[in-house]
């Protein structure tokens, strides 16, 4: 053993102690109802393909197939995610709908599907989806991960894209997702990459100097950035730009209450009923930077993928 190595270990692990123990304070700051209604008021994708009212006038048919085209045109590997989770034949839970585009990419792989989604938004837009796409399914709910509204051990999967990152409570969240599942049942989610080009540079670095320069040269901006002037001027540009502040506001927008980054050591804390079995990163992404062309999606992609399975032995209660 080297001089002073037991003592920087001993530093270590009381510093990464006290950054969770922060982290789970912001955490508790923010509640389902904050979290409920952002997505309620910005329905997840929406947006991007100019807005179901805006550009499409409620036209549910036109929008849907837009949509479907631009998310799996933008981000092609999650077709690939999907065949690779195998739902053929098995019970699935989906948890967070968006658009339901995946959804129906489930049903049609041959998974007996059902949804659950904290905003009615998006248990509304689902459920007409598998009205205009003649859809067969399980049920569609409106409901908290916190307290799945389904019985023990009576899903064989549950499926989960970009959504257990935006759960303040995921030790709660991951204790109801292992109640369902059936033994030996599995969870696929995607969560946002701590170990990815986008957090540790984009994020990180460029867009908190790019924040600086606007409030300091004063230049007029619009859309996404003025909103991100606005936040700093009233919280303060330094607090404003503390990471554990500024990831929650630059992952989905200015006004996104929560969002945590995950490596694989927080997934194994945050989801201590569960064993990892399979993991792998996709997505180059990170925005200002051209990177979609770099091939370097497995070591520094933006969405990490990851299997679980209920760990043997878990004792799968939790006080409801």
């Amino acid at each position: 053993m080297f001089p002073g190595t037991l003592g920087q270990s001993s530093a270590d692990g009381v510093s990464e102690e006290i950054v969770m123990s922060f982290e789970r304070h912001q955490a508790t700051s923010v509640t389902e109802r904050d979290i409920s209604g952002f997505w309620d008021a910005n329905p997840c994708g929406d947006s991007q393909v100019g807005g179901l009212e805006k550009r499409f006038g409620g036209d549910f048919d036109r929008f849907f197939s837009e949509y479907d085209a631009f998310r799996y045109r933008r981000e092609k590997h999650i077709l690939g995610c999907l065949d690779r989770a195998n739902f053929a034949g098995r019970k699935v839970l989906e948890i967070g709908l968006g658009q339901g585009a995946d959804s129906e990419q489930i049903i049609r792989r041959g998974g007996c599907w059902s949804g659950l989604d904290l905003t009615t938004e998006a248990v509304t837009r689902v459920k007409r989806r598998m009205e205009l796409r003649n859809l067969t399914y399980g049920d569609l709910k409106v409901g908290s991960v916190l307290e799945i509204p389904y019985p023990d051990n009576s899903v064989d999967m549950v499926y989960s894209f970009g959504v257990l990152h935006h759960v303040p409570e995921i030790h709660q969240a991951q204790a109801e997702i292992a109640r369902v599942l059936r033994p030996g049942g599995e969870l696929v989610m995607m969560v946002y990459a701590k170990w990815s080009l986008n957090y540790m540079l984009s994020i990180a670095v460029l867009r908190r100097v790019g924040l600086i320069a606007m409030m300091a040269l004063g230049p007029r901006c619009k859309g996404i950035y003025a909103a991100h002037v606005k936040n700093a001027r009233k919280e303060g540009l330094f607090r404003y730009l503390r990471m554990n502040r500024f990831v929650h506001r630059s992952t989905d927008g200015p006004d996104n209450p929560y969002t945590k980054v995950y490596g694989l050591r927080e997934v194994r804390a945050d989801f201590p009923d569960f064993e990892v079995t399979l993991s792998y990163k996709q997505f180059m992404h990170a925005p200002p930077l051209p990177v979609k062309w770099l091939p370097l999606q497995r070591a520094m992609g933006w969405h990490l993928m990851v299997h679980l399975n209920v760990r043997k032995g878990s004792i799968k209660t939790f006080a409801r």
